[in-house]
């Protein structure tokens, strides 16, 4: 039997790393940097993207946006964490079997693992090499925010990055067949609208109830499995093998 492709993706925030506190600080200075004005109320950043984040934040805090205050404000968060990037270990925390599932997934022939996330690019990839994640996970094809993509359409984003790097159709129509060169995706998640995102895109979903929400919101949301942590290592893999390959559970 052929060895079957499959493309891990991975959300950040609350399933990998918490790093809310750091987070919090450096959108507060963000904020004044963009708006001249003090942070007030934050918006809900639980599966949400950036965009959504900065938009809402703004409307919370009684600022219309001007054309340009979404890419200043992303610059201004970027330097803001940038700065920060030697509190991350201090004020936040990799999250218990985070890094032990990572290895353990990638020593499978045919699993490439990346990450769909709702931070930039620069954010999530600091977020990634300060707790060791980097080099076990290709930021090369991730989905990052840009601006405009919902996560459903970062994640197509990420599918067509992958297919392009390693020649293989990761695609929502893809069913992995003996010899064939097609693989599916699995996209690991803390929050409901993660959940939401991979259906809508047709991929794999595992919950993971670290975050906000519960493993009954996940599971009514529709996750294909619902697990309590990462923290059993064994749980992840054998999840991700069931849903790229028809294991039964």
């Amino acid at each position: 039997m052929s060895t079957p492709y499959r493309l891990v993706l991975w959300n950040i925030d609350h399933t990998l790393v918490d790093v809310g506190r750091v987070t919090r600080d450096a959108y507060a200075e963000a904020f004044q940097r963009t708006t001249g004005r003090p942070l007030v109320r934050l918006a809900p950043v639980s599966g949400r993207t950036e965009s959504e984040i900065i938009f809402e934040t703004l409307a919370f805090n009684d600022i219309e946006p001007a054309d340009d205050d979404l890419a200043t404000f992303m610059a201004a968060l970027a330097q803001a964490f940038a700065a920060r990037r030697g509190l991350l270990r201090t004020h936040g925390r990799l999250l218990p079997g985070a890094k032990e599932a990572a290895v353990a997934l990638g020593r499978g022939r045919g699993c490439v693992q990346s990450v769909l996330t709702g931070s930039i690019q620069p954010n999530a990839v600091l977020k990634l090499a300060e707790f060791g994640l980097d080099t076990h996970l290709d930021t090369e094809v991730g989905g990052y925010e840009n601006g405009v993509y919902s996560k459903a359409a970062l994640l197509e984003l990420a599918r067509s990055r992958a297919s392009e790097k390693y020649g293989i159709a990761f695609d929502e129509s893809a069913a992995w067949q003996t010899g064939d060169t097609k693989g599916l995706t699995v996209y690991i998640a803390d929050s409901v609208r993660d959940v939401q995102a991979a259906k809508i895109a047709k991929a794999g979903s595992v919950g993971v109830a670290t975050g906000g929400a519960t493993e009954a919101e996940l599971r009514a949301a529709g996750a294909d499995v619902v697990l309590p942590t990462l923290a059993d290592t064994e749980s992840v893999v054998h999840a991700v093998e069931r849903l790229t390959t028809g294991t039964p559970s």
